[in-house]
Parts: structure tokens; C-alpha cells; sequence
């Protein structure tokens, strides 16, 4: 009887170590924002990869620089996204969609997550300097806006934390290609023009959706200031400024030009849509989600047609 109480005891203890460990790293997903994390690795991969199309480098050459701009670029963010929890922790608190993350529920102290923050921004920084100062510098530049000009300037006070917020984001394939030749070319600057103004529109969906989370936290987005209608016609605007830019990347060929206007095209009429619909929060969930989709394809596009089958 003894030893089937102190069996069932270890398996429970095992049960229980088990669901600290699940917990434990769905907390780190949530402190770390795992699904934007992943999302800011891609142009800064696509910088990297298209720097080496244009200087005929190689990217097995070049593995060492690759590791040191990809890890170091995604520490860095790490500490950006980390830093945002800790400071808006307040909001957080408010906001349904954030309620889980450990900053809220006490699962990590705000202590060890501004340990966490600090330490892996100054990670990130340090092992991009072993890259090249102006990778180095644009990564400052993304954490800089996202963590000063963004969360702790503009988020709570002006609509316009969107625009600012945005150029923390649109930098990073300005990283990737940094890394590997200066960014004076017409081809990292467009990446950052076109994740720039995406990034609007995409922001917009969310604040939609999120509308009455947004105003109970007193978040200053554009729906919440200003309206829906405003900001339907601001979604429409940036995302017709998307529809040339294809054409300036004339250098990866054809086939993404054509691919990408298709692309543009059906963003445009999906923000269209918005002008007619009668259901906003369903119409805001399709605009998210083919904005994420969108820019997915459209940089995985990017690295496909410049493959050495298709180049």
C-alpha cells in the first residue's frame, strides 16, 4: 500500500513539473511576443539574403556574418519586446488579449523582466557590432523608436505612435543587408518603404478588433481618436501607396512585379470592402489576416525568384 502511495506521489510530482515547465514556457512566448519575434527575423533574413544576390556573395561564404546578424538582430528585438512588457504592464493589465502575459499575472517579477530586457538589448547590440557599425546602428535605430519614441512616448498620447512604432519595424531588413554592404541601393530602401506602410494598415486591423480593449486602456490608437471611418480611409490610402513600389524592385525580375501587384491589388480591394461592410470586426479580421499573409509571401517571393534555378 506504501509503495503504491509513494508511486502515485512521484507521478503526480512528475504531473506537476510537467505543467510548471508548460507554463513556464508559454510565459517566455508571451513575455518575448513569439509570433512578432518570428515575424521581425524574416526581413532581416531577406535583407541579408538579397545584400548577397546584388554583391555576388555567397551565403556559405558568408555563414559566420549570418549567424552574428540573425542571432544578434533577434536578441535584440527580444530585449525591445521584453522591455514593452515591463513598461506597459498597466495597460496590459486592462487589455483582454494581454491579461496572460507574466507581467500580469506575477509569473516572472517585473524585476527579473527588466533584468531580462536590458540584458539581452545590450546582447543583441554587442554581437552586431561584431557585424558592421551601420548594421549595428539600425539596429539601435529599431530599438531605440520601439522602445523610447514608441512605448514610452507616443503609445498613450498620440495617434501617430502607429507612424513611429512602424519604423522600428520597417528598419530590420535595413539590418540584414547592412551587415553585408552599405544600404545606398534602391533595394533596402524600398524594403523599408513597403514594411513601413504596411505595417499601417496592419496596426489599424488590430486596433479595430481591439477597439473597446484600446479605449479601456486609454491607448491612443486611431479608431479609438478618431473613428472607424477615418481610419478605413487611412487604411486605403497607404495601402494604394504600396501598389508601385513593385515596380521600383524591377531588378528581381518580372514575375515579382506581377506577383506583388497582384498581391497590392487585392489588399486594395479587401480595404475597399470596408467602405460597404455592416460587420467591422469581421472585416478587420480579414484585413489582419491578409496583411500577414501578405507580407509573408510577399518577402519569401523575394528570395524565391532570386534562387539560383529561378535568378
Amino acid at each position: 500500500m506504501t509503495k503504491d502511495i509513494e508511486i502515485s506521489y512521484k507521478e503526480n510530482g512528475a504531473i506537476i513539473d510537467q505543467e510548471k515547465s508548460t507554463t513556464f514556457l508559454a510565459d517566455l512566448k508571451l513575455l518575448f511576443k513569439g509570433p512578432v519575434l518570428l515575424a521581425n527575423a524574416l526581413p532581416v533574413f531577406v535583407g541579408f539574403w538579397l545584400a548577397l544576390y546584388f554583391t555576388g556573395g555567397s551565403l556559405l561564404a558568408n555563414s559566420k556574418l549570418f549567424w552574428l546578424t540573425i542571432i544578434g538582430s533577434t536578441i535584440l528585438m527580444g530585449g525591445a519586446l521584453v522591455l514593452n512588457n515591463w513598461y506597459d504592464v498597466d495597460i496590459d493589465t486592462v487589455m483582454k488579449r494581454t491579461q496572460k502575459r507574466p507581467t500580469v499575472t506575477g509569473n516572472i517579477s517585473l524585476k527579473t523582466v527588466l533584468g531580462i530586457g536590458i540584458s539581452l538589448s545590450v546582447a543583441g547590440m554587442v554581437l552586431l557590432l561584431f557585424t558592421t557599425i551601420e548594421a549595428a546602428i539600425y539596429g539601435f535605430i529599431g530599438w531605440f523608436t520601439y522602445v523610447i519614441m514608441y512605448t514610452m512616448w507616443t503609445k498613450r498620447k498620440y495617434t501617430l505612435n502607429t507612424v513611429i512604432g512602424s519604423v522600428s519595424g520597417a528598419v530590420t531588413p535595413m539590418i540584414g543587408w547592412a551587415a553585408i554592404a552599405p544600404t545606398w541601393h534602391i533595394v533596402p530602401i524600398m524594403l523599408f518603404i513597403i514594411l513601413f506602410i504596411w505595417q499601417m494598415p496592419h496596426t489599424f486591423a488590430i486596433a479595430m478588433r481591439k477597439y473597446n480593449e484600446y479605449k479601456a486602456a486609454n491607448v491612443a490608437m486611431l479608431p479609438v481618436v478618431h473613428g472607424f471611418k477615418m481610419t478605413k480611409r487611412q487604411m486605403f490610402v497607404y495601402i494604394a501607396c504600396l501598389l508601385p513600389l513593385p515596380f521600383y524592385l524591377g531588378t528581381l525580375g518580372m514575375t515579382f512585379i506581377v506577383l506583388a501587384t497582384i498581391l497590392n491589388l487585392g489588399f486594395l480591394i479587401v480595404s475597399i470592402r470596408g467602405f460597404f461592410t455592416k460587420d467591422d470586426d469581421r472585416w478587420a479580421y480579414i484585413m489582419f489576416i491578409y496583411s500577414v499573409n501578405y507580407i509573408a509571401i510577399l518577402f519569401l517571393l523575394m528570395v524565391a525568384v532570386t534562387l539560383p534555378i529561378f535568378a
